[in-house]
């Protein structure tokens, strides 16, 4: 098809039949749909916190230090402050921002040499925000003292993080209202969660007329951080299922999944970031998709250690994992 390929620029023609282009793109939606379907594609998934620790120490730190003019002796980052960096000081799934703060870090200190200052070797991590100024702090887990607020897992083009979803019952008509910059498919999970849980009201001894007696309001907050995709049907679900029922989400259980009106529990993507998002955040359980068990098979030992993993098929199941027996 491209044997004889013409260049207008240089006025020579080239054949391109047996040359093979290479390309990288952030997106595919902006791609035109013809060369789309002649492109092979290739996902590369971002680095997680702890490749970025090991890339690091083996290649970033050294190559920052020679360039610099210093040495090992004169500036050591222990795995802590290298944590905090990456995840107070950049928010991105490659290493480009991680290496300009480690090339700042060896600017001080190779100016604390040049100037004979007096100066520990090892940079703590408790001294980052005087040499590089103030972080900003993850999410972290937060005790579900109310009915109605549950911990999800959610994937970023950065890599997992935990999110809240909290839901809450005023008097009123039946309204569902939604809030937090949330995307068309969240909304729809919104919507299906509360149909759903209007059909299966006997899972929680619920009168059918509360539903029309009661407004409901679901938010997501960070409401400036857009959010989108079809993994958290079953977190919406299961905060609403706490809120009718006054009984509270069990603590240190984080959960990512999507619902259909059948009640089934659909896989997700995802799922090594967003594990790991829930082992920095201190979450102890995760509810998944029994169809998601292969990609946690797949995650190394170490990772996981520690975590305890509920597999469901259908959303009762969830239900009776997450929530408390009773109402307090």
């Amino acid at each position: 098809q491209n044997a004889a390929f013409y260049d207008n620029y240089v006025e020579t023609e080239f054949d391109l039949s047996k040359v093979m282009f290479i390309a990288t793109a952030n997106s595919l939606s902006t791609i035109q749909g013809p060369l789309l379907d002649r492109m092979e594609i290739i996902e590369v998934n971002g680095y997680t916190i702890e490749e970025k620790i090991e890339i690091a120490k083996k290649h970033l730190l050294p190559k920052q230090l020679e360039a610099h003019g210093i040495s090992k002796k004169d500036l050591t980052l222990d795995r802590k402050t290298l944590e905090k960096i990456i995840e107070n000081y950049t928010n991105e799934s490659g290493v480009r921002g991680l290496d300009k703060k480690l090339a700042k870090l060896a600017r001080h200190r190779a100016k604390q040499v040049a100037l004979e200052e007096v100066f520990k070797e090892k940079i703590d991590s408790d001294e980052l925000e005087g040499i590089l100024g103030a972080g900003r702090e993850k999410t972290k887990y937060d005790n579900n003292d109310v009915p109605g607020v549950v911990t999800g897992l959610a994937w970023t083009s950065v890599g997992g993080d935990i999110l809240f979803i909290e839901s809450s019952l005023t008097k009123g008509k039946g309204k569902l209202t939604l809030t937090g910059n949330l995307g068309d498919v969240m909304k729809e999970s919104a919507v299906i969660a509360l149909e759903f849980l209007k059909a299966h009201s006997d899972w929680l001894n619920l009168d059918q007329d509360v539903f029309d007696e009661k407004n409901v309001h679901i938010h997501v907050p960070e409401g400036a951080t857009p959010k989108d995709g079809p993994s958290a049907g079953i977190t919406m679900l299961t905060s609403l299922a706490s809120s009718f029922s006054g009984r509270k989400v069990k603590k240190n259980l984080a959960m990512t999944g999507e619902i259909t009106l059948r009640g089934e529990v659909l896989p997700v993507g995802g799922i090594k970031e967003k594990i790991l998002a829930a082992k920095r955040a201190n979450i102890k359980e995760i509810i998944l998709c029994e169809r998601n068990r292969k990609d946690v098979e797949e995650i190394t030992a170490e990772y996981v250690k520690g975590l305890k993993f509920h597999y469901v098929k259908k959303m009762k199941e969830v239900i009776d994992l997450a929530l408390e027996k009773k109402a307090k």
